[in-house]
């Protein structure tokens, strides 16, 4: 770590805040620790962040099975395996962790998991071919996720006792805008054709990204988190059916839980937009440093301030970042079904559904930054674990059902899919203006 009075004028620069800070939400002792923390948040988060944006299911992944020649269908799975595996578990396993003091090692050995599991898939990647590849990536990303779920509960409990209610959205905001600035040289590489696009790069940037993972997990353990409450910490199951009951009882967790939800339309979103120029050009000759910046650029010129604003008002972050995302789905539908013909824009223009990844990816920061930041500041400290747990669980579950979307469109092509997930964005927007503004003390 760097010295202390460096860390303490980084601290203040990305914050804003000085010594005469007032820690929100948290005990005296964390408060002392604070830039600590914050920077051994901010720099175990950007490591982890990169490794998502290397093995991104959405984009490398769905490039991958292609040029391994996995069948079409498992391209639809990739998806919904890594977001209900690490989504459903949560409910079962979040009285496990609430039962332990210290929760930071539970982060630490599921980021190293992580590391190991993409290290197999890229391996998978080099040896196997065909449904043989494309099952043991599946199942590898599985591990993955199953692992990134303990990551989620204990992250958000460690970082509601570590670092101060104002400054949570600029740990996440910072640390997605140092990671998208990796992806983004890596996207240009690869665009550029000074890496080429093979499958034994991708499987090196696959090992590179477990290193990340695995090196994150390590500096993680290395965090001041004084020991918290157990209470809640019975058996698993019992709990889990027990805390279905906090839907009934806090009208604001159902309308949040509701409106995250919907909004997955816009996550579930870009593997249908490569699978479109896919079609029209096939999967190899698919622009995947395109896309790669694309997502990198959102990233970069997106996470601060998405997370800034969220320290503000994670209300406002949501409608805006769904209002967003709404837009882009609507036009690439347009695109897609030949509307922007007129003016030039089709799914063969080079830079028009790369162009749409960006919006989209721009919203699904936001949106993603917004709900993380709500989730963590409407709940009080008891009941941190429980809200995180409960409203993963159900957006696992709905995650679970999304690989349909992939019959669906094989049926009846990508644009009526878009439109449809365009509606579920705008009924997204509409419900999270219920929302309350936990922000303001």
């Amino acid at each position: 770590m760097a010295p202390i009075a460096s860390r303490q004028r980084v601290y203040e620069v990305l914050t804003g805040e000085d010594q005469g800070r007032v820690c929100k939400d948290i005990p005296d002792s964390a408060c002392r620790e604070q830039p600590r923390n914050f920077l051994t948040h901010v720099l175990s988060l950007a490591a982890t962040k990169t490794a998502d944006g290397l093995a991104d299911p959405k984009l490398v992944l769905a490039w991958l099975l292609g040029a391994t020649g996995a069948p079409a269908f498992m391209t639809g799975l990739l998806v919904p395996i890594r977001e209900a595996g690490a989504l459903l578990p949560q409910l079962v396993i979040a009285a496990s962790i609430r039962s332990l003091p210290v929760r930071k090692w539970v982060w630490a050995i599921g980021s190293i998991v992580q590391g190991a599991a993409a290290i197999g898939v890229g391996l998978a990647a080099l040896l196997l071919q065909g449904a043989a590849a494309g099952w043991t990536i599946l199942g590898l990303l599985l591990m993955l996720a199953l692992a990134r779920s303990g990551c989620s509960i204990a992250h958000k409990d460690v970082l509601g006792k570590t670092v101060s209610k104002s400054t949570r959205g600029t740990v996440t905001g910072t640390a997605g805008t140092a990671s998208a600035i990796v992806l983004l040289g890596f996207g240009m590489l690869l665009g550029t054709g000074l890496l080429e696009r093979s499958v034994g790069v991708i499987a090196i940037a696959l090992g590179v990204a477990g290193l990340l993972w695995i090196g994150a997990g390590l500096l993680f353990a290395s965090l001041a988190e004084a020991p918290g409450a157990t209470e809640g910490g019975g058996n698993p199951l019992a709990v889990a059916v027990a805390q279905f009951g906090l839907l009934r009882r806090d009208p604001q967790l159902a309308r949040f839980v509701a409106v995250r939800g919907l909004l997955l339309a816009t996550t579930l979103a870009p593997p249908f937009l490569v699978a479109m120029e896919g079609r029209r050009a096939g999967m190899q000759a698919v622009g995947l440093g395109a896309f790669v910046i694309a997502s990198a650029l959102a990233a970069i010129s997106s996470s601060y301030v998405w997370g800034r604003l969220s320290d503000v008002s994670s209300r406002r972050v949501i409608i805006i970042a769904g209002l967003i995302g709404a837009a882009a789905l609507l036009a690439a539908a347009a695109v897609g079904s030949g509307l922007g013909e007129p003016v030039g824009l089709s799914v063969a223009s080079p830079f028009a559904l790369p162009v749409l990844v960006f919006a989209l990816s721009i919203a699904e920061q936001g949106i993603r930054l917004g709900r993380t930041t709500h989730v963590v500041d409407m709940a009080d400290p008891a009941r941190r674990g429980a809200y995180t747990a409960l409203s993963n669980t159900i957006t696992g579950l709905l995650t679970l059902g999304a690989g349909a979307f992939g019959l669906l469109a094989h049926r009846t092509g990508e644009v009526p899919l878009l439109l449809l997930f365009a509606a579920l964005a705008i009924l997204a927007v509409w419900l999270a203006h219920g929302l309350e503004e936990v922000q303001q003390d």
